[in-house]
């Protein structure tokens, strides 16, 4: 007991400790970015032209481009209009998050889209926004901005230059340069690093002369060895998520690309890390051509994941698992489940993790009826729903099985997901007509010594999902009180239920129209509100909640569900006035 309090005072006094090293490196960064001195490095080498375009994987939209002409700004999830060459720099933003798309200049490759008009009025847009932001300050060049911004001019500044005169074009290299050097060096969330170093290349690529070998000679190294250690062997990110899985992929494209338009070959490091992200992307996408979106990642658009793919053209076989990353898939022609089997991220890479181990999502003949929160990085929305109650999984006593920082070690060491579970135990068995999984995790072992099981059977040939929650004591728990708990199904924004009349069957419905009953035979079937995000915007859903009350320990607890399609003799009708969505 001695040696243990001991050590969690040790922990602490380091996470302290950490924290105020991270301030101090926060602080002392963005001191060093305002000395003259460091000005006059981000210029040297002198940049004196742009050479080539590196290609955009990402989807993007004429239509889109055409209303930005038109001077009409959708950013963010908000608007803004100013108008035929109207000046977006000098108006308020009507939001944060349309702020830090607009300096991302998220607007730039749909803008591109409108042919030379297009580029003239980006040409004309980057050149206001350099008479007003050119000095480094926090926010415009943090890396919040900086990042997307880089890789936006990078692919686009040769279009740029194209309508520019001589001096315009130089100016797009020497600020594009500059950039891309203070990217390199800024001091940012770990997780983001191998971004950040992959945008700084590709800049590198697009830049002329001595400008663009100094980068890349400076950076490559870097991100080749970051990319050994955070690209797992399946493929997966450090991070856990899916959605980082898929966008370093689409960075990783463009950077290889700029390096074929130089002459160059891609390191193997470079090579083999598109490999695995290509299998890992091809695993998390669902049935419904998005992501699974877990672990601080959205779902992201099937547009955007067939993009992303679109440069493999073997067909590979998809996984059936991901044991270094921690996530499961069973399949049937009809139904497709993710399973987060993995203990969350630990450390640096824990800031956008999520506490919601054992959650699940499920696609039902193309449509996505059980999600998670979609909660990120980018999202804005409160921590809230990175706990357990944000996923669709187990909670017992609204006691979440992991906390994040806050507060000043929060500052320092960013948003770290801390006392997440460490033990989960995953047991897959495959026959010719079924796949189940037998999982538990330890995520409420020391707070209230119980062990949160769940198996999983897809059936096959019946097309049916069965699940089973358990609630078992450690054994080192003696008798208390009951525990309440609460196993909670976050469904799709676009996702009707309604209750049958037995009170406990639910009937679901997503956008196709398809019914699927979830039954079960919990103690009580609820509804409460919940929210998903989509493509960045909040969108108010529902989740099923089935409940009840662990009894004395010694004894345990159990909820049965089973999810399958609506047959149309099928006797039991939900009635309408129950319908909750």
């Amino acid at each position: 007991m001695a040696e243990s309090v001991v050590q969690r005072w040790l922990d602490t006094l380091r996470a302290y400790a950490g924290a105020a090293w991270g301030k101090t490196r926060q602080h002392l960064s963005t001191e060093w970015s305002g000395l003259w001195i460091y000005r006059q490095m981000l210029d040297r080498p002198a940049a004196i032209g742009l050479g080539h375009q590196p290609r955009d994987f990402r989807p993007v939209s004429a239509a889109h481009g055409k209303a930005l002409l038109e001077g009409r700004y959708d950013l963010g999830g908000a608007s803004l209009t100013t108008g035929p060459f109207g000046d977006p720099w000098g108006k308020p933003s009507p939001s944060r998050r349309f702020a830090v798309a607009l300096h991302r200049f998220d607007w730039l490759p749909h803008l591109l889209t409108q042919g030379e008009p297009g580029a003239k009025e980006a040409l004309r847009l980057y050149i206001g926004w350099r008479g007003e932001f050119e000095a480094i300050a926090p926010f415009v060049w943090s890396c919040e901005t900086l990042e997307r911004r880089v890789f936006h001019l990078a692919c686009g500044a040769r279009a740029l230059a194209d309508v520019a005169s001589d001096a315009e074009g130089t100016m797009l290299a020497v600020m594009l340069a500059r950039q891309a050097r203070r990217l390199a060096d800024i001091y940012g969330p770990d997780i983001r690093s191998a971004e950040r170093l992959a945008v700084s290349a590709i800049a590198g690529t697009a830049l002329t002369g001595d400008a663009g070998k100094h980068i890349l000679s400076r950076v490559m190294p870097r991100l080749t060895r970051l990319l050994d250690q955070m690209v797992l062997p399946d493929g997966g990110v450090k991070s856990r998520s899916p959605e980082q899985s898929l966008e370093l992929l689409l960075d990783l494209l463009t950077l290889d690309d700029g390096l074929a338009l130089r002459g160059m070959g891609p390191p193997p490091a470079l090579s083999r890390a598109i490999d695995h992200l290509t299998a890992a992307v091809r695993f998390f996408r669902l049935a419904d051509g998005r992501l699974a979106s877990f672990q601080g990642g959205e779902a992201a658009a099937a547009p955007r994941v067939a993009a992303a793919l679109a440069h493999d053209a073997a067909e590979a076989p998809v996984y059936r698992f991901a044991p270094h990353t921690g996530y499961q898939r069973l399949s049937s022609p009809l139904i497709d489940v993710m399973v987060d089997t993995g203990a969350p991220a630990q450390g640096a890479w824990s800031v956008a993790a999520c506490a919601q181990p054992l959650a699940i999502e499920v696609v039902c003949d193309g449509d996505r009826l059980i999600t998670n929160s979609g909660w990120s990085p980018d999202s804005g929305a409160s921590n809230g729903l990175r706990t357990t109650t944000g996923g669709s999984t187990a909670v017992l006593a609204d006691l979440s099985a992991g906390t994040v920082l806050s507060g000043f070690r929060g500052e320092g060491l960013g948003e770290r997901l801390i006392h997440g579970a460490t033990q989960l135990r995953v047991e897959r068995n495959e026959g010719e007509h079924a796949v189940w999984l037998d999982l538990s995790h330890d995520g409420w072992a020391n707070s209230l010594k119980i062990i949160h099981e769940r198996r999983l059977f897809l059936d096959i040939d019946a097309e049916e999902l069965r699940g089973e929650d358990r609630f078992a004591a450690t054994d080192d728990a003696g008798r208390r009180r009951g525990v309440p708990f609460a196993v909670r199904f976050h469904l799709a924004w676009d996702v009707q239920a309604s209750l049958a009349r037995d009170g406990r069957s639910v009937m679901l419905r997503g956008p196709a129209g398809k019914g699927w009953w979830m039954r079960n035979d919990s103690a009580a079937v609820g509804f409460e509100p919940s929210i998903q995000y989509v493509d960045g915007m909040a969108r108010r859903s529902m989740q099923i909640v089935l409940s009840g009350v662990t009894p004395a320990v010694g004894q345990g607890a159990r909820v049965r569900w089973k999810l399958a399609r609506v047959k149309a003799a099928d006797p039991a009708r939900p009635a309408a006035e129950e319908s909750p969505s």
